[in-house]
């Protein structure tokens, strides 16, 4: 009985050093290509997420230097880890921006200042609020929008991306309750339309409005994840076997991105690795309009 104890708890610290020194850092560009444009042009998309920047994160910055140029760059909030990395995402995400434009919403991550939490509340159903410090949310909106990045923090607006013409939705963070639903209902159908948001708590909804793209975070993948059970907790009210990846909404497509960091206070994965996410969309016959597997 003993070796066999022996055994499992050898196997246990395996896993958390495989996790916290190499799993966590063990960065990937996952790509998708989605036949759905109205348009003849092509329109790639960097989809960046739960970046979660320390004022030392040198290895995250270097994978987001080695990422390809894209036509539009959005970033689905949680910038940060700490309050003090604001200047050090700002310049980290520098090199990711898009050539059409570059876009984010912020995360409760980057309003407030993080704190421990207790990891078995995760799996509470009902969630009691916290009392959390303001963190610096409006100087990294202000640095970033000095950089050239658009904060679409519960915006709704109509763009033009190389000809394309975009109806653009912007969500505050559902999970601390700051999302406008007022901005939901489209206004312009014949637009392709684009959703952006932190949680995707909000995605249904968006979905039902007939939002062709929604990008959302937040959800970390489940950050720990195990063989045939997949993620333990979502933090959030999607399903967990929707917990990232390329999801079908009724009409819409989700990419919900794992995201590439973790909080200071739990700095581990497990059967999730940290993602980048590029979509190429592309047009499509208006009756063949689906997701196709990247080459």
């Amino acid at each position: 009985m003993l070796p066999v104890i022996s055994a499992v708890v050898l196997a246990g610290l395996a896993c958390i050093a495989w996790g916290a020194l190499v799993e966590r850092r063990w960065y990937r560009l996952v790509r998708y290509r989605l036949d759905i444009l109205p348009v003849r042009a092509p329109l790639t998309v960097l989809h960046l997420s739960d970046l979660h920047f320390r004022r030392k994160d040198a290895a995250k910055a270097r994978f987001l230097a080695t990422l390809p140029k894209t036509d539009v760059t959005v970033v689905t909030g949680d910038f940060l880890a700490e309050p003090d990395a604001v200047e050090t995402a700002v310049a980290a995400v520098r090199a990711t921006r898009g050539g059409l434009a570059s876009w984010f919403v912020l995360g409760s991550n980057d309003l407030y200042v993080p704190r421990p939490l207790n990891p078995f509340k995760y799996f509470r159903r009902r969630r009691f609020p916290r009392h959390a410090r303001r963190g610096r949310g409006a100087d990294l909106s202000e640095l970033l929008c000095a950089d050239g990045w658009q904060d679409l923090s519960n915006v709704r607006r109509e763009v033009a991306l190389d000809g394309l013409p975009v109806e653009l939705l912007g969500l505050d963070d559902a999970h601390i309750e700051r999302q406008d639903l007022r901005l939901l209902p489209r206004r312009a159908a014949g637009r392709f339309g684009f959703a952006v948001m932190h949680s995707p708590d909000s995605a249904p909804e968006a979905a039902a409005c007939g939002y062709d793209v929604i990008v959302a975070g937040h959800t970390h993948g489940g950050q720990i994840r195990l063989p045939l059970v997949g993620a333990l907790v979502t933090n959030s009210h999607m399903p967990r076997r929707l917990a990232s990846g390329l999801i079908r909404i009724g009409g819409s497509w989700m990419s919900l991105s794992p995201g590439l960091g973790t909080s200071k206070y739990a700095p581990f994965r497990f059967l999730c690795r940290p993602e980048a996410t590029l979509l190429d969309l592309r047009p499509s016959p208006q009756e063949h309009r689906g997701a196709v597997p990247a080459s």
